[in-house]
């Protein structure tokens, strides 16, 4: 194993492969931006300073045990799934040591960060960092922000979908929403087989159930197993206690590979207070609905005694439901059961409390990007027809306000994530933003305040590991 200093200064350009399947390709990755971003194989340079907190985490391969009697063998982190919570406070520096004890090269990506100034810390193999080689360790150091709810994962291939994710926690210095007790609740697909790229036509034939309509070739995630909350199946769920009177802040990350998921809990509101890590203006609703990668902040208040079902329901998608239990004074027994109401979450109710001033007026640069690919498109998931690595960079200036307008000329949903940056979507701030199927459009603004090299892509991740990203970049 290499030791500190080799590794805060070995730098190598990456061999060529494919994206696909775990494997990277670098050669279309510009190294032109110059000045004190990068070094001089064109990755940013690391800067490290004196950690408020810090933590150790150590990719491993794993027996995953999703019940007493059901168990897969998956990749982990510190031999946990979901991985250990990693927890500071707004403003600290933290400092993230990460050990590959795999077969394979892997990175981490931490999900909702800036990493303002800290570009080369964004877990991007190929394009922020060389990837972390088996038996060796990268050392990754950020300021906690935004406040929020954030996670974090693999960014190499699809060794997310082999479980190596888990909660990254950045709790307000002054909260605008006042609660009792919070839990943290991570959503997942769980697939109990290694990874890998389906084709529609390989396994079911044409549209691979999307109508009919014949056709195909386009590729897919394989089926799901099933649905677990942090880590648990709807024959044993994962309980959150409460006691009568209390008002219990849930947080809500959807770190599936593959499902769109709907959140309800039967005789009880949820009053959203965060989106994707910014606060909101408090909202009741009685379901919502996270994309691939988003993250929702609820308010629940504990006034119907009983134990009663979270639901966590796929939408559009044959994926097994999952299930956890809002307990109250852990009083065992049956399971309750009511109803829950009809008012939907939608994006238009979210108002920003933070000021949306520098988001207004005639942006500085409109760029239009087309979703496509899959039944309508072949094997590939594109923007404007290109496939990541070999499709160009988007370039942009520092300071600018830009403007992406996103269409999708595809069935399918699409959860499109911006790193290192939140964008506003109507009236709120957020990095995820799930763009409809059949045409659907989406509009986001952004100010570029954080030079570097970031990828935007699809949060499905069968769709970015076969195309659907791109590589923003600007100079200070």
């Amino acid at each position: 194993m290499t030791n500190l200093s080799d590794r805060l200064t070995r730098r190598r350009v990456l061999k060529t492969g494919a994206l696909t399947s775990g494997a990277l390709l670098a050669g279309c990755i510009g190294t032109d931006l110059g000045g004190s971003l990068q070094s001089s194989d064109g990755f940013p340079e690391p800067e490290y300073g004196d950690p408020d907190r810090t933590y150790r985490l150590t990719a491993t391969e794993s027996t995953i045990a999703v019940s007493e009697t059901e168990t897969h063998d998956g990749w982990t982190y510190n031999g946990q799934y979901p991985g250990p919570e990693l927890r500071a406070t707004e403003g600290e520096r933290v400092r993230v040591v990460v050990e590959n004890d795999l077969p394979a090269e892997t990175t981490v990506h931490w999900h909702g960060m800036a990493v303002d100034g800290d570009n080369a810390m964004d877990g991007v193999p190929g394009l922020t960092q060389p990837p972390i080689e088996p038996g060796e360790e990268f050392v990754y150091e950020f300021d906690a922000e935004p406040a929020g709810t954030h996670w974090y994962h693999s960014h190499v291939g699809l060794q997310l979908d082999r479980e190596l994710l888990g909660p990254l926690i950045v709790e307000e210095r002054e909260p605008h929403v006042e609660y009792d007790t919070e839990a943290t609740l991570v959503l997942d697909d769980y697939r109990s087989a290694e990874p890998r790229v389906e084709y529609a036509n390989s396994r079911r034939g044409g549209m691979g159930g999307m109508g009919g309509m014949g056709g195909g070739g386009f590729p897919e995630a394989p089926p799901a197993d099933g649905t677990l909350v942090n880590g648990q199946p709807p024959t044993e769920p994962t309980h959150v206690d409460v006691a009568e009177g209390d008002r219990i802040r849930l947080r809500l990350i959807n770190a599936a590979a593959a499902t769109t998921y709907e959140v309800g809990i039967d005789d009880h509101e949820l009053v959203v207070t965060h989106s994707d890590g910014p606060a909101v203006d408090p909202v009741a609703v009685d379901t919502l609905e996270l994309g691939m990668g988003e993250r929702y902040d609820v308010v629940v208040e504990a006034t119907s005694p009983g134990r009663w079902p979270i639901r966590v329901s796929p939408v559009g998608s044959t994926t097994p439901a999952g299930l956890a239990v809002l307990d109250y004074d852990a009083s065992g027994g049956e399971l309750s059961t009511g109803s829950i109401g009809p008012r939907q979450l939608r994006l238009s109710d979210l108002d920003s409390v933070a000021s949306l001033d520098p988001y207004q007026g005639r942006p500085d640069r409109t760029i239009d990007l087309t979703l496509s690919g899959g039944p309508m498109g072949g094997d590939e998931w594109t923007i404007n027809g290109q496939a990541y690595p070999d499709a160009d960079s988007i370039r942009i200036e520092s300071g600018e306000h830009v403007r992406f307008r996103m269409r999708n000329q595809s069935p399918m949903r699409h959860p499109m994530h911006l790193h290192g940056h939140h964008f506003r979507v109507g009236n709120a701030l957020k990095d995820t933003v799930t763009v409809p199927g059949h045409m659907g459009s989406v509009t986001v603004d952004f100010i570029a305040e954080n030079p570097g090299q970031w990828l935007f892509h699809c949060h499905h991740l069968y769709h970015m590991d076969t195309g659907m990203a791109r590589s923003v970049r600007y100079p200070e």
